[in-house]
C-alpha cells in the first residue's frame, strides 16, 4: 500500500450530506472481483447524465478548474449506507488520497486507511470555509501534512485535524490491516515455536 506523507493537490468541493456508499460507486457496477476498474464510476449517478455517458457540466468534477482533483471536501457523515470497500476503492482509483469532512460512516472511516487515502475531520465551519474558498475561485490547491496534522490552503490558512496515533503510523508506513500484521511475522512466528516447545499437546501433528 503506498504510504501517505504529504499531499498537495487539487482540491474539488462537494458539499452534500449524508453522501452515501451507493452514491460514491453504484451497485449496478460491482461486478468485478477485484480491486480496480471502479473509478470510473466513481459518482456515476451524478458525474453523468441520463445517457450515462455525457459528462454533467454542473457537476463538480466535470469542471475543468477541478481536473485532476487529488482532494475531496464533502459535507457531514460521508460515507454512510453499506459497509461495501468498494467506496474507497474506487476513489482512490480516481485518483483521490484525501477525503475532508466534518464527520465519516465509521465504516468508511476505516476503509479508507487500508486504501491508502487520509480521512481529515475538521469542524463543519472550518470544512465549509474551505469549500466557499475553493468555491469562489481561489486558487483550489491543498496541502496536507500527516505527520504535522495540518491541512494548508492556498492562501496559507492552516488548519488542524486529530488523528488515531495508530491509524496515523499505518498511513504513514503504508501499512494495511494485513500488511500491519505481517510487519509481526516474526514474532508471530517466534510465539508459536516457544509454545510449540512449552506445550506440544496443543499441536499434535508435532507431538
Amino acid at each position: 500500500m503506498e504510504k501517505f506523507i504529504t499531499h498537495e493537490g487539487t482540491a474539488v468541493p462537494l458539499m452534500r450530506s449524508n453522501v452515501n456508499t451507493d452514491d460514491i460507486i453504484p451497485a449496478r457496477f460491482l461486478k468485478s472481483v477485484s480491486r480496480t476498474g471502479f473509478g470510473r464510476h466513481l459518482f456515476a449517478n451524478w458525474r453523468y447524465l441520463e445517457d450515462g455517458s455525457t459528462p454533467d457540466p454542473g457537476f463538480p468534477l466535470n469542471e475543468p478548474r477541478y481536473a485532476d482533483a487529488s482532494v475531496l471536501v464533502a459535507g457531514e457523515n460521508f460515507g454512510c449506507g453499506s459497509s461495501r470497500e468498494h467506496a474507497p476503492w474506487s476513489l482512490r482509483e480516481f485518483g483521490f488520497r484525501c477525503v475532508v469532512a466534518p464527520s465519516f460512516a465509521d465504516i468508511f472511516h476505516n476503509n479508507c486507511f487500508n486504501s491508502s487515502i487520509l480521512p481529515v475531520t475538521l469542524p463543519a465551519e472550518d470544512v465549509e470555509a474551505v469549500a466557499r474558498t475553493l468555491a469562489e475561485g481561489a486558487s483550489p490547491t491543498l496541502r496536507v501534512d500527516l505527520a504535522a496534522q495540518s491541512l494548508t490552503t492556498a492562501d496559507g490558512r492552516v488548519h488542524r485535524f486529530e488523528i488515531d496515533p495508530f491509524k496515523k503510523n499505518s498511513l504513514m508506513e503504508g501499512l494495511d490491516s494485513i500488511g500491519w500484521a505481517l510487519s509481526h511475522k516474526d514474532r508471530v512466528l517466534s510465539y508459536e515455536a516457544r509454545r510449540r516447545r512449552e506445550a506440544p499437546w496443543l499441536f499434535p501433528e508435532t507431538a
